[in-house]
C-alpha cells in the first residue's frame, strides 16, 4: 500500500492538487479582506454608515444593536453577512474569471462566440 501512495504522490496530480489548495485558502483570504476591509466599508458610507455585519432581523424582540449581542439572545436573521457573502462570492467568482481569461489568451483559446 506505501508503494501504491507512494506513485499515487509523485504522479504529480496529488500534488498539484495540494498546492491548489493552499493557493485557494491563500486567495480566500485575500478575497474575504478586500470584500470586509475594503468594499463592504465604502458601501456602507454610500449607504449612510450602515454596518453590513450588523444587519438582522430579530425573531425573540431583541433590541440589540450588534448582531453578536441579539444572537445571544436568540434567535437572528443575520442578512447582512448573507449580504456580505454574496459580495464575497462574486468578488472570487469576477477574479476566478479574468485568471481564466488571461490563462485562456497565454494558451491562444479564443472566447466562445455568443
Amino acid at each position: 500500500m506505501f508503494k501504491e501512495f507512494k506513485a499515487f504522490v509523485n504522479q504529480g496530480n496529488a500534488l498539484d492538487l495540494a498546492v491548489g489548495v493552499l493557493i485557494g485558502a491563500a486567495f480566500g483570504k485575500i478575497v474575504n479582506s478586500i470584500v470586509t476591509d475594503l468594499i463592504m466599508p465604502v458601501l456602507a458610507l454610500g449607504l449612510g454608515r450602515i454596518q453590513f455585519k450588523d444587519m438582522y432581523i430579530p425573531l425573540n424582540g431583541q433590541t440589540d444593536t450588534t448582531l453578536e449581542a441579539a444572537a445571544k439572545n436568540g434567535a437572528v436573521i443575520a442578512y447582512g453577512q448573507f449580504l456580505n457573502n454574496v459580495v464575497e462570492f462574486f468578488v472570487i467568482a469576477f477574479t476566478i474569471f479574468l485568471v481564466v481569461r488571461q490563462i485562456n489568451k497565454w494558451r491562444g483559446i479564443k472566447p466562445a462566440a455568443g
